[in-house]
């Protein structure tokens, strides 16, 4: 894809989880297998279907559901079909520490048949030793083994696959094999199976939606899901290469996809002359209708029976609907025919089209069959930009709009359409489109007004491509032009001076925010306009203070969110809601960002929707959703490239920083502020110093998380500064430096009491309990816990409870401090918020709760060495690097891991922090071998 693509499907495999939509009866069968096998019963289940049609969806999300199952992949390759028991070895190697504890006799059996010894394969024994294999796997905990493109399973292979699964009646085994049709195996016949057919439309349409941003006209819509045919690979495939060329639906794109087999050019030259020009006008007609097809047909003179040769070659299908076999063919076909082939068949659609049902598509056709510069062909598309913003969005818009200002001669009127459809393309989220445009209008003749309206164009372009330093001054000045001509659009060009001031940091705040207040026009008289609202906030905030910006910023903030004007609700919102967050006011933000993403993702304002995808990321981060946060995150990763603009870091740095891993954030962070300081970036780098010092209050480092926070607040960026100011409070409080956290106090309860709300009030109290005694303090936790328990913002109400049971604890009241950090504990990890997690459970530990809350005693179960990979696992290392430093294999290491897992009743690495203490290292005399007895008391201090 080309940066002049409007925001649409993320990849594959980004959207693979996607696939699963409308599998809900085949989800419950993968339940049923999943609980047979826990009561000790094997359980199979042959998984068939097409190329693309969610076998491998489906057999990972067994997988993922397979909660106390020990998972087993294995997928197959074409490559090794020809090599004998090449599959019997990928499930041995899969299962290397059960395979060596065999009976001598059953490896023997299997070292035969994988090429370790020089005896004769014996295919009973074979059998019998896989089935023993699988048995003894299965016996500490369950076993889920997922065998997916079984079909280039290698015949040896499949008759020991066979054999075993008419066999391994008991045991807590369940088996998934996927198989793709038409490929069959006989020694998988008979074997209980579930075969995928195609989505129906409904959730189809439902996939289809999740996978573009924007609208598209619906018979398009229906075409393609038609050619795709209920497949979900296939309509991910389909919708993978749009470019802005599809217009919303209008269009048909040019691009060949990678990898289109060049034998399609050969078997379309090898057709009649008439049959291919048919080819041709299917390709053009993205509608898919059979009647209108036949209509142009007759125009352009083809036979009636030109047809045939199509559908018998199985190039295309007539009825119900005009349909490619593949959909990528329409795109490599259209783009393949000489201009002049084009125009015809535009022609002729054009005149085969209803005018009262479809005058838009009429027009488009028309304009796409035109041979030079038409001014009337030129004003009718112009007219026609309202039906085809409906009908396909921003996207058709743009396009009809650039179709004019192309078809126009009088340099005046095309300059002024070019900057006009250069607009259009710039909000569809098309930047290089948008650029190319404004190309067209400086080649023309533009009056004081069209130059003051480019200027402001490639200013924003430039913002939305670079967010350079100066784009803040480049908006400025074209505002200062647009003064005397436009007041709306001038004071609309300061609001994006501030928004690129914002992101500048520091110095382009300083630098841009006054000369916007010194120019700022007045309110045009009577009401004031939204906007006006909102920039005369914004300017009094950043020059006059928190409080003078406080009360036109919330009238504008409620503004926004009851009765604003649609067009500045679908291009600010997203704003509007982090200034609801800058105010404290957690219903109005969560409310605005969820209506900003609605909007944005309807296709209206699609250059705003990396902001909002971010801007709700946030608010699901604060409400403790953290897979919600990191899936919208990637989600304007993904936008964010296929504009060709910065990926926004902010979300991901406050993610990695709550988030708390210390060996990855920090290299986030470092990476971010590299990225950010070469563009001059300064709210990236604010952002890295408060995810910093959520990290390092997190971990318990409150030096570090002291200085972190002290960076975020050396300057009042919107909503960084007052969260970094919380950081600050617990981090100067915890280092001793009180009287840092009292300045710190104050300049935060400036801001919250002026705001009261239940956040607000909440913040306040929990941070002004730090640095209170007694009853007091007690009675300002009591009421940080219950104002934040009404809010959204979960995670500072678990850090509430976190703090309130630390000060009990430290007050000697075990008993209390216990619940109170095992409620916290309990949604840290619920959360994902490791660092907090682990800060709460070393103080459960120092109440006198045991390391596990289970009631099994596991430390001492665990061998010296055992307990020394977990040690090495738990700081990080990984299974190579851990066998490098203990002279053993990384799957050795990978089997004592397991070993672990089960002893101390944990499912992943990713948990050793619960139980494994982090003041204890190897080289620590508390327990043998560096582990942490459970029940052994740590102050912590």
């Amino acid at each position: 894809m080309t940066s002049d693509n409007p925001p649409t499907a993320p990849s594959k495999l980004e959207s693979a989880a996607r696939t699963l939509t409308g599998r809900a009866v085949e989800v419950v069968r993968v339940d049923g297998l999943l609980r047979q096998a826990r009561t000790g019963r094997s359980a199979i289940l042959v998984v068939r279907g097409q190329a693309g049609i969610g076998k491998t969806a489906l057999l990972d999300t067994a997988a993922a559901r397979a909660d106390g199952f020990r998972v087993v992949h294995i997928r197959s390759v074409e490559a090794e079909q020809q090599l004998p028991y090449a599959g019997l070895h990928m499930l041995c190697n899969a299962l290397h520490a059960e395979f060596e504890q065999l009976q001598p006799v059953q490896r023997s059996a299997i070292d035969a048949a994988i090429g370790m010894s020089h005896e004769a394969p014996d295919p009973l024994l074979i059998g019998l030793a896989t089935i023993s294999l699988l048995r003894d796997t299965a016996a500490p905990k369950p076993l889920l083994c997922v065998m997916d493109d079984a079909q280039w399973l290698d015949k040896r292979s499949a008759q020991v696959v066979g054999f075993v699964l008419r066999r391994i009646e008991t045991g807590s085994v369940a088996v998934l094999i996927g198989v793709r049709d038409p490929y069959l195996i006989r020694d998988l016949e008979g074997l209980p199976s579930l075969r995928l057919g195609g989505l129906p439309y409904a959730d189809s349409r439902a996939l289809f939606n999740s996978l573009i941003r924007g609208r598209v006209d619906e018979p398009v819509i229906g075409r393609i899901i038609a050619e795709t045919q209920g497949n979900p690979g296939a309509l991910i495939e389909a919708l993978k290469h749009l470019t802005a060329d599809f217009a919303g639906g209008f269009g048909v794109d040019t691009v060949r996809p990678p990898g289109l087999a060049d034998g399609l050019s050969a078997q379309v030259n090898r057709l009649p002359s008439g049959s291919r020009r048919m080819l041709l006008l299917a390709a053009a007609e993205p509608t898919g209708d059979p009647a209108l097809l036949w209509r142009a047909a007759r125009e352009l003179a083809i036979a009636p029976d030109a047809g045939a040769p199509l559908e018998s070659a199985g190039l295309l299908r007539l009825s119900p609907r005009v349909t490619f076999r593949q959909p990528t063919w329409r795109a490599a076909i259209y783009g393949a025919a000489a201009n002049a082939d084009r125009r015809a068949v535009h022609g002729a659609l054009a005149k085969a089209t209803d005018p009262d049902a479809a005058p838009d598509r009429l027009i488009w056709h028309r304009a796409l069959a035109a041979h030079g510069p038409d001014e009337q062909l030129a004003r009718e598309l112009e007219q026609a930009v309202p039906a085809a913003r409906e009908r396909g969005g921003p996207a058709a818009a743009a396009a009809f709009l650039e179709r004019s200002a192309l078809l126009t001669l009088d340099p005046a009127r095309r300059a002024e359409r070019a900057l006009t459809a250069a607009a259009e393309k710039f909000d569809a989220g098309a930047a290089a489109g948008a650029a190319r445009l404004l190309v067209t209008a400086e080649l023309g003749t533009l009056g004081e007004a069209g130059r003051a309206r480019l200027e402001r164009q490639r200013a924003q372009l430039a913002f939305a491509t670079s967010r350079t330093a100066d784009a803040a001054d480049r908006l400025l000045n074209a505002a200062r032009k647009l003064r005397h001509i436009d007041l709306g659009a001038a004071r609309e060009s300061r609001l994006e001076a501030i928004v690129a001031a914002l992101f500048g940091g520091r110095s382009a705040l300083l630098r841009g925010v006054a000369p916007v207040a010194e120019a700022l026009p007045p309110s045009p008289a009577g009401a004031p306009h939204l906007l006006d609202q909102f920039l005369d906030g914004l300017v009094a905030r950043f020059t006059d203070g928190y409080p003078a910006g406080y009360r036109p910023l919330r009238d504008a903030v409620r503004a926004f969110g009851r009765d604003g004007d649609q067009t500045d609700a679908d291009r600010w919102s997203w704003l509007a809601g982090a200034v609801a967050a800058d105010l404290w006011d957690d219903s109005s933000w969560e409310a605005l960002t969820g209506a900003s993403l609605s909007v944005v993702e309807q296709g209206s304002a699609s250059a705003a929707l990396p902001y909002a995808l971010t801007g709700r990321a946030i608010v699901e981060l604060n409400s403790g959703d953290f897979a919600r946060a990191t899936a919208l995150v990637a989600q304007a990763d993904v936008v964010s490239a296929a504009m060709g603009s910065p990926r926004l870091a902010c979300a991901s740095l406050m993610l990695a920083g709550w988030q708390g891993d210390h060996l990855m954030a920090p290299a986030l962070f470092d990476t971010a502020r590299r990225a950010a300081g070469e563009r001059g970036e300064g709210r990236t780098l604010t952002a890295a110093s408060y995810a910093q010092a959520v990290l390092y209050n997190g971990l318990g480092r409150y030096d570090a998380a002291l200085a972190a926070a002290r960076h975020a607040t050396q300057v009042e960026e919107l909503t960084l500064y007052g969260w970094s100011l919380i950081e600050l409070v617990e981090a100067a409080a915890r280092s001793g430096d009180l009287a840092a956290a009292a300045g710190a106090l104050d300049m935060l309860a400036k801001r919250t009491r002026l705001s009261g709300t239940d956040w607000a009030l909440g913040i306040e109290a929990r941070s002004r309990a730090l640095l209170s005694d007694g009853a007091r303090a007690e009675a300002l936790y009591r009421e940080a816990i219950e104002r934040l328990g009404q809010t959204r913002i979960a995670v500072h109400h678990a850090r509430a409870q976190l703090l309130y049971g630390e000060w009990l604890r430290r007050q000697g009241r075990r008993i209390d401090a216990r619940a109170q950090l095992g409620a916290g504990r309990e949604s840290f990890v619920a959360m994902g918020a490791t660092a907090f997690a682990d800060r709460a459970h070393r103080e459960c530990l120092a109440t006198g709760e045991k390391a596990r809350r289970r009631g099994v005693e596991t430390s001492g179960q665990l061998t010296p060495q055992e307990a020394r990979i977990a040690l090495l696992a738990r700081d990080g290392l990984t299974n190579p690097e851990i066998g490098e430093r203990m002279f053993i294999s990384a799957r050795t290491v990978e089997y004592h891991l397991h070993k672990v897992f089960e002893k101390v009743r944990i499912t992943s690495r990713h948990e050793l922090h619960l139980v494994l203490d982090r003041t204890v290292s190897l080289a620590s005399p508390a327990a043998p071998d560096g582990w942490r007895q459970p029940e052994k008391r740590v102050d912590v201090a």
